[in-house]
């Protein structure tokens, strides 16, 4: 079990960045004209351009946050951080979360305003599988003791 969380949370670090250039929602203000696709990468170059301090809280939440997670969690697996930081991983990962609720929250929104049409994308999935997949690996880090050095570590 130790081996796959940790194969599991290494494919993180290369799954995450995928989820940030992948189209998380497809927009369109009215059917004759095209959908044009949103990542997490070009809503934070739009974001960067009018509203510094939300593009900072995204960034932080959709980037920073769930990646130093990941590496955290690696280096705890892999002996070179203490296991002392596994509840700090943990509210890492539930703080990630958040931000697939607001993106959740703002395609609701935007539907409900019946001025255009949104899709949800095959990225949003990929972005929830990874946050989700990464609060797992956490949780069952600390609960079975697989943290540590792999010699030591229970099988």
């Amino acid at each position: 079990m130790r081996q796959a969380l940790v194969i599991t949370n290494l494919s993180l670090l290369i799954l995450f960045p995928v989820a940030w250039f992948a189209p998380l929602l497809r927009a369109g203000l009215l059917p004759m004209f095209g959908m044009f696709e949103i990542s997490v990468v070009t809503g934070l170059q739009s974001l960067w351009g009018s509203d510094i301090a939300l593009a900072l809280m995204v960034t932080l939440l959709a980037v920073f946050l769930p990646y130093l997670k990941t590496i955290g969690l690696a280096l705890v697996h892999f002996g070179l951080l203490a296991d002392r930081a596994l509840p700090v991983l943990t509210w890492l990962g539930k703080l990630a979360m958040a931000d697939v609720f607001l993106i959740a929250l703002y395609i609701v929104a935007f539907k409900s305003m019946g001025l255009g049409r949104v899709e949800t994308a095959w990225g949003l999935y990929l972005f929830t599988a990874c946050v989700l997949a990464s609060i797992l690996i956490s949780g069952l880090t600390a609960r079975d003791g697989l943290h540590g050095r792999p010699d030591k570590a229970k099988s």
